[in-house]
């Protein structure tokens, strides 16, 4: 006679840091609407900063990875750990590639060229190679943009994702708090570097599958996800009413600041977003853990945030690509009909993405829990 038990038990989450992630990911959302009539101008994007919730993800992540995991090493193994992961993150990114792909066909035009000559085979190949999340090269671009997931671009986040993930397995775990530090602090000085004296003053970029795309990529994990796993082993929490809605404000008006500088001054926006992600997002992350919610609203509004935010991050980009193809094949300047188009992606986007939640995530994760999770024991007789 065997039972099954979990291997496991979830711990309490930070009902506030649940819903500055849902915050940043809208935010994304935003951005990406707003990014479609920049004309790929890096100068003159309307929510300009908003790129920088990806570095927020990062460092999110590292602090929820080392309280949930930390103390968790002397009842389970590294393939156990990247069990949970998998469980928890592969879903979303097997339907983003499916998505992506049913509505590629849809985004023929000026925007994406390359689509109108990509053979239902080759589609088809794509979209089974993203729902692994393995990048593909450049050569077998399907877009035109370049993308190591041409189908679903927000996914080259998630592979480095993955590979935080490993890096805290293999390694970051087993540091101490001072080694980590000092890890913290030269990751630092290679984003300050890049910043400041880089050739393009941002942290755009971290997609394609080349080494100048990959540097970027892994100077923009490193630091932040340190910096999480840091800062929840201080556990250096500040106690703020109304953390929430501070916090808020503030990821909101960081991700909105205009573009610092013109060309000739590129080190002024690096200074900018080298003092964002290493000073303010700690900040808001310390803010966000020592926080709690007495208003029932407020603790709804969080819940729901939460809830939608990876679902609504890592499936809303192939509805941008339909919008960018729909303003570039129709010339579309912006204006309010633009606005209005816009404002419905994004509200769509978060729509389908409670229903992914509800109908598809949900159900799928806890099937997957239930038979790669738990594990059997005796029962006493």
């Amino acid at each position: 006679m065997n039972t099954s038990t979990p291997y496991l038990e979830t711990k309490k989450h930070y009902p506030v840091l649940d819903g500055l992630r849902g915050v940043a990911a809208v935010m994304v959302v935003c951005m990406h609407v707003m990014e479609t009539f920049s004309g790929g101008n890096r100068f003159v994007m309307i929510i300009n900063h908003g790129y920088l919730a990806v570095d927020f993800f990062f460092l999110l992540s590292g602090f929820v990875i080392a309280y949930a995991y930390d103390d968790r090493w002397s009842k389970m193994t590294q393939w156990d750990f990247y069990k949970r992961r998998l469980v928890r993150l592969q879903p979303m990114v097997i339907l983003g590639s499916v998505v992506g792909a049913a509505l590629f066909y849809f985004q023929k035009g000026t925007a994406f060229p390359v689509i109108a000559d990509t053979p239902l085979w080759k589609l088809l190949m794509i979209m089974a190679i993203g729902a692994t999340l393995i990048p593909v090269p450049i050569s077998m671009d399907i877009r035109g943009w370049q993308e190591m997931h041409p189908l679903n671009g927000p996914g080259w986040s998630l592979f480095f994702e993955y590979i935080a993930n490993i890096l805290y397995a293999t390694l970051f775990r087993r540091f101490s708090k001072l080694l980590l530090g000092i890890f913290a602090g030269l990751t630092g000085c290679v984003l300050i570097g890049y910043l400041v004296w880089g050739p393009k003053g941002d942290l755009i970029g971290g997609w394609s599958l080349n080494s100048e795309q990959l540097f970027i990529g892994f100077t923009r994990m490193l630091f932040p996800f340190i910096a999480g796993l840091l800062l929840c082993r201080m556990n250096k929490l500040i106690r703020l009413q109304g953390a929430f809605w501070w916090c808020a404000v503030l990821i909101v008006l960081f991700l909105s600041v205009p573009r610092i500088g013109d060309e000739h001054h590129l080190w002024m926006n690096g200074l900018y977003e080298a003092f964002t992600v290493i000073l303010v997002f700690p900040l808001i992350v310390s803010i966000g853990a020592g926080g709690h919610i007495h208003n029932p609203r407020s603790a709804r509004i969080c819940k729901f945030l939460g809830d939608i935010s990876y679902p609504l991050y890592i499936t809303h980009y192939p509805l941008i690509y339909t919008f960018t193809a729909w303003v570039s094949n129709n010339h579309i300047p912006l204006g309010p009909k633009a606005l209005l188009t816009g404002l419905a992606v994004a509200v769509i986007s978060i729509l389908l993405a409670y229903a992914y939640l509800k109908m598809y995530d949900e159900p799928v994760r806890e099937w997957l829990k239930r038979k790669v999770l738990t594990k059997k024991r005796p029962a006493n007789s």
